[in-house]
């Protein structure tokens, strides 16, 4: 396991290393001691400078005072006056509190009796809160509040920041520590100036320690969404060196990745063929480009890395299978991991009714494997007699080996943990060579975010659907239509044609309102008692399960009621009609893979997206989307807009799903400007990497795993 980021320690001695605020611990600021610095370690604060990075959610305004008489029930706002009173009435504190235009009460429920002695009356006091009706006027109920000497002025010179906070680390300590923080970097030049000249006057870039001060100290008059948004100066810049330093790791790990070396797997032109030649259907033009993409990689000496992309049928599992058989021909085994039984499954019946005619040994690992079965299936993966091992997780556990494993192939990999994905290639390393890795989505993601978040990944594109594929007519509609939907299932079974009908939950409860998948088909059968229904699920057994789905791909059955895992891997040509209940519970990406399940025949077919309303904007704007087109980049695009990147790039694969200031989404236009400043730095200016690296990922990374 190598990394490439070095120790917090040894920043001092890089050429352009920070100094002591990258290495200051928080335990040298007044009022942290060891219990509070383990809290706030547990927020991920371990320097001074992660303390300067722990950026406001919001702001509140106490530059201005309000006069008591101008306060109105619902108005948060910031007042100051003299204490008329103190009494204690029905277990709260009552303090009564008057500046000249109107009074009002500050009600505490907890207090302490030294609470009571200290708000005694004529004493000067400035609160801040929500301002509610009480039987007496108005009151504020638990304000922040603090007692002020004659001459104190109450308001503040800059807004007031309020900072996530966890249990024992309220907003007063936060913000004591991080003024302290300013204060040192106000005192001195504690904080290295990273980013070089030039990209910050081309990209107009802040300072860093101008871009903190004004992040944490909002002047007096700032709107208190200003420092919000991500036009405003401080934030653009923190959120521009956030996002170049993660794109920086990935661009030192992908230079890492070439400079490894793996098996060529230069040979089985004629294998190949072969298995092309047997293929009840012509590749498309996109699909044999990729191919060559992929084939060229293969036969390289450095571990191949690539994502191959495409929208809902593009064809990406006959790439695979095509870098299987290069392997292969090579003698290599090949791992297939997918991310649900069922998309394993289909994988499996894929290559088995593929590669077998052709002499190769596909097997099935799963977790749900009869303790026989998988004993026959390890013994064959460790002795090499099977070619192909295609599963789920249990590919990567301690108990499997692969006699010789030369290529991964990882589908829908925003599905995985980081560590899964390592676990599966580590199997394949032997003697110095790493084994080939193929990535494959069905999620397409927008060129200029791969560029920024699969840096380490060459890209490779299916932009073209196989012909046959028929357009899927899409039509959103509320539950209560109900009966015309299963009218409509009716007719269209009656001709011959398939349905999908998809639930979000396998059984009633509290929590989903929706109708249970069980229940449904229960509803159905009765309903429609001349055809043929089937359910599958994820909690059934698998041999349930499998013999449904064999049941519905051989037209033995007519309606399939299921959850999503229906969502990826599953092909009926003759399936035309998709009903989706309570449509407005899942993300684009998900109804846009759902719908793919049909359109593979030379049916029309048709996709109705049943919904219970009324609907959010969010869920309006979704199914909107869907019905407006169906081109996948273009779904995943609004995607992006709407849910954000943890939806299409997964939040557990990168790190750039788990940002600190910056997102995706709102500082997508930033992108372009990254990928050239990172360029630049490689070229130029390599000495600021690391500590970039480290200032904003830290150590220990799983940026550094190669």
């Amino acid at each position: 396991m190598q990394t490439f980021a070095t120790p917090r320690s040894e920043a001092s001695s890089e050429p352009g290393a920070a100094p002591s605020l990258e290495s200051t611990p928080v335990t040298e600021l007044r009022g942290i001691g060891p219990g509070i610095a383990a809290k706030l370690a547990a927020m991920g604060i371990e320097t001074v400078l992660d303390l300067l990075l722990h950026l406001p959610m919001r702001y509140e305004d106490r530059t201005r005072v309000h006069p008591i008489g101008d306060l109105n029930a619902g108005d948060t706002a910031f007042t100051c006056g003299r204490i008329e009173g103190t009494e204690v009435r029905r277990r709260s504190l009552l303090v009564t509190i008057g500046d000249g235009t109107g009074t009002m009460a500050m009600r505490l429920f907890h207090f302490k009796e030294n609470q009571r002695r200290q708000l005694r009356q004529d004493r000067r006091i400035a609160c801040y809160g929500e301002v509610r009706p009480s039987p007496d006027g108005i009151e504020m109920v638990h304000p922040e509040y603090r007692l002020l000497d004659e001459a104190q002025v109450p308001a503040a010179d800059c807004l007031t920041p309020v900072y996530p906070a966890s249990a024992g680390l309220g907003q007063t300590l936060l913000r004591r520590s991080i003024d302290q923080a300013l204060d040192r970097l106000e005192r001195s030049s504690e904080i290295a100036e990273l980013l070089p000249a030039g990209i910050a006057a081309r990209h107009r870039l802040l300072g860093l320690g101008d871009a903190l001060r004004a992040i944490h100290h909002p002047a007096a008059g700032t709107d208190p969404q200003a420092p919000l948004r991500p036009e405003h100066p401080a934030r653009r810049r923190l959120a521009f060196e956030e996002l170049l330093a993660h794109h920086l790791a990935l661009r030192v790990r992908r230079r890492r990745l070439d400079g490894l070396q793996a098996a060529a797997l230069d040979r089985g032109d004629a294998l190949a063929r072969r298995f092309v030649d047997s293929l009840p259907f012509r590749l498309t033009a996109a699909q044999r480009r990729v191919a060559r993409e992929v084939r060229a990689d293969l036969a390289r000496t450095r571990p191949m890395h690539r994502l191959v992309q495409g929208d809902v049928g593009a064809g990406k599992t006959v790439i695979a299978a095509l870098a299987a058989v290069a392997a292969v021909a090579n003698e290599r085994q090949v791992a297939l991991m997918a991310p649900t039984e069922l998309l394993a499954e289909q994988h499996y019946t894929s290559f088995h009714r593929w590669l077998a005619p052709l002499g190769i040994a596909v097997v099935w690992l799963s977790g749900r494997l009869g303790r026989r079965e998988r004993t026959r299936a390890t013994a064959g993966i460790a002795g090499g007699e099977a070619a192909v091992a295609v599963g789920t997780h249990a590919l990567f556990q301690s108990r499997v080996d692969f006699a010789d494993l030369g290529l991964v192939i990882v589908d829908e990999q925003h599905r995985f943990g980081v560590e899964q994905r390592l676990a599966l290639r580590g199997k394949g390393e032997r003697g110095g060579l790493r084994p080939h890795q193929l990535i494959m989505t069905a999620t397409p993601i927008p060129r200029t975010l791969a560029m920024t978040a699969y840096a380490d990944l060459d890209t490779s594109t299916i932009d073209e659907l196989p012909p046959g594929r028929t357009p899927v007519d899409t039509a959103v509609t509320p539950s209560q239509r109900r009966p015309e939907i299963v009218a409509r299932i009716r007719r269209a079974c009656a001709g011959g044609e398939q349905a999908y009908w998809v639930c979000t939950a396998i059984e009633e409860s509290e929590a989903l309102a929706g109708r249970a998948a069980e229940d449904t088909a229960r509803e159905l059968a009765e309903t429609l008692p001349e055809l043929r229904i089937g359910l599958v699920h994820g909690r059934m057994p698998p041999a349930d399960k499998e013999a449904a789905m064999a049941a519905f791909t051989e037209a033995r059955l007519d309606v399939l009621v299921a959850t999503t895992v229906i969502e990826v891997g599953v092909d009926v040509p003759n399936a035309s009609l998709m009903i989706i209940e309570n449509a407005e519970r899942l993300g684009l990406a998900q109804l846009h893979q759902l719908r793919g399940r049909v359109g593979r025949g030379a049916k029309r077919s048709a996709c109705v997206m049943m919904y219970d309303g009324p609907l959010t904007e969010t869920a309006r704007s979704r199914l909107e989307v869907l019905r407006a087109t169906t081109d996948g980049f273009e779904i995943a695009r609004r995607d992006l807009e709407i849910r954000g990147p943890g939806e299409i790039l997964g939040t557990r694969q990168t790190g750039l799903a788990q940002l600190r200031i910056a997102d995706l989404v709102r500082d997508f236009p930033l992108l372009p400007g990254i990928e050239l400043a990172a360029t630049e730095l490689l070229a130029a200016h390599e000495s600021r990497i690391a500590p970039l690296i480290r200032r904003w990922i830290g150590t220990g990374s799983e940026y550094g795993q190669v």
